[in-house]
């Protein structure tokens, strides 16, 4: 609305009597806007009303980073999912004890409270892996190999994801799993994770993270260049040995 009416996010700032960068947080969804803000961004841009009646349909999605949400949201209702991690399993992939360790391995450590929000919110995002959604979201992985070798939260909890990986890739055929060995002399994922989503309009988006930050991306060259990467990627890792791989790493333990 802001952009229909022609205004920049600095005189649009001037006209609500906040800072472009708040104006900037509010529109990328990394700050819930107050009643001040929406009354003044009504009259600024003619009183439709549309935002008064958006407003009470916002909320905070507990257990979610402030900057995922956005993405979040997306990934719902996304057809397409596409993922390459080079840090920890997926977290539409992992076990319960495997969120909670990844959790309790980085400072900050999170109060009680608030440690269960995040395990629930992660739990909650794997219904999207059913097979039973219509239509149901079909979905590539890409995994480093060295993730699976980290034993992250242990032996015992390492196993216990490793038999929750080959549960997916046995009985999920919407799901295709690849691992990306470690001896890769070529290698298009340097830069770090990728995450794509195709929308049922058939639109991509890109989601970029890092530490304590995320970034939605919808510009169409970006995205371009994430995809030509993705696929050069797919083509690098394992593809019926991936399971193969898995099982010797399971049966290792």
């Amino acid at each position: 609305m802001r952009e229909h009416a022609g205004l920049s996010r600095e005189e649009f700032g001037g006209l609500v009597r906040f800072s472009k960068h708040t104006v900037a947080s509010v529109e990328q969804g990394r700050r819930m806007p107050d009643r001040d803000f929406v009354e003044r961004a009504e009259e600024a841009l003619g009183n439709t009303g549309a935002l008064r009646r958006a407003a009470p349909h916002l909320s905070r999605q507990a257990g979610l980073a402030s900057w995922f949400r956005q993405w979040a949201r997306l990934e719902a209702t996304a057809i397409s999912l596409y993922t390459y991690k080079c840090r920890v399993v997926p977290g539409l992939l992992q076990t319960e004890a495997y969120a909670r360790a990844v959790s309790l391995s980085v400072p900050p450590l999170p109060d009680p409270e608030e440690l269960e929000q995040r395990i629930a919110a992660q739990m909650a995002r794997q219904n999207l892996l059913a097979v039973t959604r219509k239509p149901p979201t079909a979905f590539s992985f890409i995994l480093e190999q060295v993730v699976l070798e980290r034993w992250t939260g242990g032996e015992k909890l390492t196993r216990e994801q490793f038999d929750r990986l080959l549960e997916l890739i046995e009985h999920n055929w919407n799901v295709e799993f690849q691992v990306l060995p470690t001896r890769q002399p070529s290698h298009a994922g340097l830069d770090g994770p990728i995450m794509l989503a195709e929308t049922p309009e058939n639109q991509w988006f890109a989601y970029s993270e890092g530490q304590q930050n995320g970034r939605l991306i919808s510009a169409s060259k970006e995205i371009s260049l994430l995809q030509q990467r993705y696929a050069k990627l797919h083509s690098q890792a394992l593809t019926p040995d991936s399971v193969d791989l898995l099982k010797r790493l399971r049966g290792a333990l």
